[in-house]
């Protein structure tokens, strides 16, 4: 019997380490050639690590959780004869995979929800026999795995059916979909996720008045670079936030009229309207649509806007990015919705479409809260955020100059900017100036 050890290859350019986000073994087990070994995470992609030869498990490196630098060892496997102890195989090339994303096309005021994963990519790594410490009983059992519902799980090692959609999200989720039981037609969906979420949440279904146990979750995956990026945001940049109300009733009342004559076109929301008022007076403000390097002392002003849509997803917080927002109408951008949507569903969504935005819009449709702090998508230096719209009375004044009473569609608007780069007035006069567009509709129409 010999030994493979299963160094962490070089998985991208510039990439030192890697953190472990899920065990697809663990000691004792027996692995197939191209077997699951583990998922990797970089700040650029999701890794899938495979197995370079056959045998049985005897060390892991750690748990989830932890990272690993490159070329360290990440598992151990005894194999039948002397092992590579006197040579090592070449490298075998990695297999990438696009990231893909979800989105689900909102109605008015509805919340947008992106599902969205960072490429994967498969990859063997170089092995050599030499020894690895012994691992604590922590490093060589996995993560304890959630309780399967009632049901008669899959054998062991059972091919489940699922899109790759429904796979990134078990991963994202740490499901293992063998524990899911699928509604109909053995292929595992969303909704079944769901199902076994709602079930496992506090370890089955419960009687009301029953408490739920404790439970300890380690911050691991696209959680903790979210919580990474979230905490340098906050720690660097010098929020300040702004909020102004804006009547929007004349702009629902052209966005009725203008849906009820769509045809074919896709339905308009209140979004497509909003990001054309910012594109239409970003040019004016050309600080708020930029990027600030703190460490050249650098602000890069775009020409261009390249709008974010900053969308909650099960995973966690993600931003697709609409190119050359500046350039599209009403219809486009609600088009341009609809087929990132298309594209998550059937997996052609590209990794550039999550990356590169220079200002971004954050709304959470009718959960928007009355008013909004933001945090700044980092590095750039202004965030907007539309909150719920509401009904009020308010005095308005007619064409004869006298104020009346009238029932009114109200909304605020939220913006956070780094005070390093955005003066308050100029988030003030922004502001005013957005108000001037969004209170008669028409000035967005015009050319």
């Amino acid at each position: 019997m010999g030994r493979y050890i299963f160094r962490l290859p070089d998985i991208g350019e510039g990439i030192a380490e890697a953190e472990i986000v899920a065990w697809h073994v663990k000691v004792g087990d027996t692995v197939e050639e191209d077997g699951r070994l583990a998922d990797m995470m970089t700040d650029k992609a999701t890794v899938e690590m495979e197995s370079p030869v056959s045998g049985t498990v005897v060390e892991v490196a750690g748990e989830a959780g932890d990272v690993i630098a490159i070329g360290s060892p990440l598992v151990v496997i005894e194999i039948e004869g002397a092992g590579n102890e006197e040579g090592r195989a070449p490298a075998p090339k990695a297999e990438v995979v696009e990231a893909r994303i979800e989105v689900e096309t909102p109605d008015a005021g509805d919340v947008e929800k992106v599902v969205a994963g960072a490429s994967t990519s498969s990859a063997r790594a170089e092995v050599v026999a030499e020894p690895l410490p012994t691992p604590t009983p922590a490093q060589a059992e996995p993560v304890e795995a959630r309780a399967p519902t009632p049901a008669t799980k899959p054998a062991p090692h059972a091919k489940v059916l699922a899109s790759p959609a429904v796979r990134q999200r078990a991963r994202d989720l740490g499901i293992d979909l063998g524990e899911v039981r699928p509604a109909e037609d053995g292929r595992v969906r969303h909704s079944d996720l769901d199902a076994f979420l709602s079930y496992n949440a506090s370890g089955g279904f419960q009687p009301a008045g029953m408490k739920g146990k404790d439970e300890q979750v380690r911050v691991i995956g696209l959680r903790r670079r979210i919580a990474e990026n979230m905490a340098a945001s906050k720690r660097n940049i010098p929020h300040f936030a702004y909020v102004e109300e804006y009547d929007v009733t004349a702009l629902e009342e052209t966005r009725a009229q203008l849906n009820a004559g769509r045809g074919d076109r896709p339905k308009l929301t209140m979004l497509p309207f909003l990001i054309t008022a910012i594109c239409k007076l970003l040019p004016k403000y050309p600080m708020l649509n930029a990027h600030y390097d703190d460490e050249a002392g650098v602000v890069t002003r775009y020409g261009s806007v390249h709008l974010g849509m900053a969308a909650q997803t099960p995973g966690g917080l993600m931003v697709p990015v609409i190119r050359d927002a500046q350039d599209r109408n009403l219809w486009q951008l609600a088009a341009e919705i609809t087929r990132l949507a298309n594209a998550a569903r059937d997996g052609s969504a590209k990794s550039s479409e999550l990356s590169g935005s220079t200002i971004t819009l954050t709304s959470l449709g009718p959960m928007g809260g009355v008013a909004t702090t933001p945090v700044i998508n980092r590095p750039e230096v202004a965030i907007i955020g539309p909150n719920r719209i509401v009904e009020r009375p308010m005095f308005v004044k007619g064409a004869d100059g006298i104020e009346r009473i009238e029932k009114r569609k109200l909304m605020n608007i939220s913006m956070s900017c780094d005070h390093r780069v955005v003066d308050g007035w100029d988030a003030a006069s922004f502001a005013q100036d957005l108000r001037k567009l969004i209170e008669a509709p028409a000035l967005i129409l015009a050319g």
